[in-house]
């Protein structure tokens, strides 16, 4: 198809999702969402987008199983989704093979074997060794560091390439990558970082397919060979969803963990009287990562397409229209949440939907609040004195998976 230029696909973009893309916007994209939720909580664009900001709208979506997660269950008019990846093959292959994307009956099975490998238990039983790997990493610093490539990039690439049992060697070759690949999850992206997304994951691809066939012969013990080995009714998990899994747990999970930190911890420098009551009194912690995750969260939206005429408050939903549920917009809601604005870590009950909802609630979310908890916990217990080397740190430029490119503190 012919080239589309990005004016002429504005028209069929929400007007919210358009000056969420203005970086000017990116420091706070929360007073955009008060005015939309204030204004046009359930907006439906030209080409039949819509683009929801009420936690309750968005929580009806996440649990109702008539909603896909399927592209292809997806309408869009071809004016707006511009000129497609040089390799379809490859767009189409990743979209098929990973967990995100699967509705059920595929996803029930794929989750339910994953289950049996990917338990608390296991998570429970990595903590000394996260703790180890947090301590290795502050070991390196002094006087000042960027908490982003010091600490909340490596952390989380550090505890999944050992959970999966990444050799030591191979580690590096994985700096960079679930970078290159975040813009793939956004609602729209410019052709050619979703060409350089496709061609990074595809050697994620190749990488784990080798590295599968190794674990198939000789099992060891993480958790990728426990996904190889996981059965239930004498069905295994093909090469395709294997691939697809360590594609999902390995960008999911490390970008997740990763702004949780660095959002985390700036929103924290930036409330001086939350940090310190955190710092003073780690029985918070549990609750100190929910509320993080609720004042800024690390995934601001996710989207859905009905497989049928569906009605939400008082509006109808018709089949094949893509829904996009802002998580960030629902987790500042007045409507659930006192005061939503304010950060408050002693805040009492916090349903975040920062990890979604319903059968797609994210996998990873008790590793990433395993992390959290500890990464804070020691940051702030050994350095009590930190604040802020920058006053106004970068943000990156995607929308679904919202982190700050750097931040830089003095210790």
């Amino acid at each position: 198809m012919a080239e589309t230029t990005w004016a002429e696909r504005e028209k069929y973009i929400s007007p919210l999702l358009l000056e969420l893309r203005k970086y000017e916007n990116r420091a706070d994209p929360y007073s955009l969402y008060k005015h939309w939720r204030e204004t046009a909580p359930m907006h439906h664009s030209e080409a039949g987008f819509w683009t929801f900001t009420r936690y309750e709208d968005i929580v009806a979506v996440l649990r109702d199983d008539r909603f896909s997660v399927d592209p292809k269950n997806a309408t869009a008019p071809e004016e707006f989704l511009g000129p497609p990846p040089e390799d379809q093959s490859m767009f189409r292959e990743l979209s098929g093979r990973v967990l995100l994307f699967t509705d059920p009956p595929d996803h029930t099975r794929i989750r339910g074997l994953v289950t049996k490998a990917f338990t608390r238990r296991t998570i429970e039983q990595i903590r000394p060794h996260v703790e180890e790997i947090v301590n290795g990493l502050l070991d390196g610093v002094d006087g000042e560091m960027d908490v982003i490539e010091d600490f909340a990039y490596p952390l989380p690439a550090l505890v999944i390439c050992e959970l999966m049992g990444v050799p030591t060697s191979d580690r590096d070759r994985f700096k960079g990558m679930s970078g290159d690949i975040a813009p793939i999850l956004d609602p729209f992206t410019d052709p050619e970082i979703l060409q350089k997304a496709i061609n990074t994951a595809g050697l994620f691809v190749m990488y784990f397919a080798d590295l599968i066939e190794k674990r198939r012969a000789d099992p060891q013990d993480d958790l990728l060979s426990a996904l190889v080995a996981a059965e239930e009714g004498g069905r295994h998990l093909n090469m395709e969803e294997l691939i697809g899994l360590c594609i999902l747990l390995f960008i999911a999970g490390h970008e997740t963990t990763q702004n949780l930190i660095g959002n985390g911890l700036f929103a924290l420098l930036r409330n001086r009287k939350q940090l310190e009551l955190l710092r003073d009194d780690q029985s918070l912690s549990r609750n100190a990562i929910e509320e993080l995750l609720r004042y800024d969260s690390p995934v601001q939206l996710t989207a859905r397409s009905p497989v049928t005429d569906i009605e939400i408050s008082g509006e109808t939903i018709r089949k094949g229209e893509e829904v996009i549920v802002l998580l960030g917009a629902g987790n500042r809601d007045p409507a659930m949440f006192d005061d939503p604005d304010t950060l408050d870590i002693t805040r009492d009950k916090i349903p975040v939907i920062s990890f979604g909802g319903g059968v797609h609630f994210c996998l990873g979310a008790p590793l990433a609040r395993l992390e959290g908890q500890i990464a804070f916990r020691q940051l702030l217990g050994r350095f009590p004195n930190i604040e802020l080397a920058e006053e106004d740190p970068q943000y990156r430029d995607t929308l679904t998976l919202r982190g700050l490119k750097g931040l830089k503190v003095k210790l």
